[in-house]
Formats: structure tokens, sequence, C-alpha cells
């Protein structure tokens, strides 16, 4: 039991202090919630797609955003997270391969001004990194949510958070905790 308390314990540190060097990057947190904020102002949406629990994070930001995050009595708000639809998953992944799953929906459902929003946290994954390119043609703002380390998607994104941690579940902690953040500001802008 012991051993088991020690683990625990380090994990908690190390998360909390993961997170307490996020404030090092507030300014980045303020421009993406800005960035999104303006574009459903403008009547725009925000689409989201990661894999795994990317995936997952995807699902639940966009949950939070046509819903309302602190139950506050605002009108729902346009998100799309391109994960939840098996059929055109399994669709596209079957006829343009997994490469292009985010791609080809983005290709059909990003009008210009709209905001993208793309996880992973290795930054390197192909169908992440088309439906970025994907997006950028369809004249969207794109931003990025990776992990510390060089990757592709820091430099595709037109703005990007890093976490600042190296292991997949870290970062996706981060992410999420981000992805709070931006709803509880998106609220705060829809009042």
């Amino acid at each position: 039991m012991k051993d088991v308390i020690s683990n625990i314990t380090y994990q908690l540190i190390e998360l909390a202090e993961i997170k307490y060097s996020m404030l090092g990057q507030a300014d980045v947190i303020a421009r993406i919630a800005d960035k999104v904020i303006r574009a459903l102002k403008s009547g725009k949406k925000v689409v989201l797609f990661g894999n795994g629990g990317s995936a997952a994070d995807a699902q639940h930001i966009a949950a939070e955003i046509v819903g309302t995050f602190n139950r506050r009595n605002r009108k729902a708000l346009p998100a799309i997270a391109l994960t939840t639809n098996t059929s055109n998953l399994t669709a596209i992944g079957n006829d343009f391969g997994f490469d292009n799953v985010f791609s080809r929906q983005v290709e059909g459902l990003i009008n210009k001004g709209d905001a993208v929003i793309a996880l992973s946290t290795s930054g390197n994954s192909a169908n992440v990194l088309n439906g970025i390119k994907a997006a950028r043609r369809s004249g969207a703002f794109t931003i990025g949510f990776t992990g510390s380390k060089t990757n592709k998607l820091k430099k595709l994104a037109h703005l990007c958070f890093p976490a600042p941690a190296t292991q997949t579940p870290r970062i996706q902690e981060c992410h999420i905790t981000v992805g709070h953040i931006i709803c509880e500001l998106i609220d705060n802008a829809f009042k």
C-alpha cells in the first residue's frame, strides 16, 4: 500500500508542477479563446478533432460549447467534433484511407472564418495534420493542442498550445484544462 500511495503522490505532484508551469502560456490560451469567441460571435462554428484520448477531449469540449460550461443561461453555440459520426469515419477510412478521415470532413463542413481545433499529443498524426491542412485551405483559423516536443502540428496551425509535458497522460490533462478555461471564457462572452 505504501508504494501505491507514493506513486499517487508522485503523479499528483508532477501534474501540479506541470499545470503551474502553464502560467507561462496564459497569453497563448487567451489568444486561442479570443479567436474562438470571435468566430462564434461572427456566426461561425468551432470544429474539433483528434485520435484516441484527444478524440474524447474534442467531443468533451464541443459538448461544453454547444451546451454550456457552467450552467449559464446562454444560447447554444455551434461546435462539432469530427470524431462522433462512425458512418463518416468508417466510410471515409475505407474509401479514402484513415489518413483522410478528418480532411474529407473538413472539406465538406468548414467555411471561411470557422475555428478548427486539432488535438494531438504527438503533433505528428497524419490524419490530424491532413485535417489542419484542409482547414487552412478552407480559410479557417487553425489551432493546435499538442505536447512540448518539436512536431509538425506546431508549424501548421495558426496558433498552438504546446502542453509543457512529454507523456501522453500529462499532455491530455493539460489539454482538457485549457479546453475548460476556453469554455469558461466563451460562457463569459455570451452572458
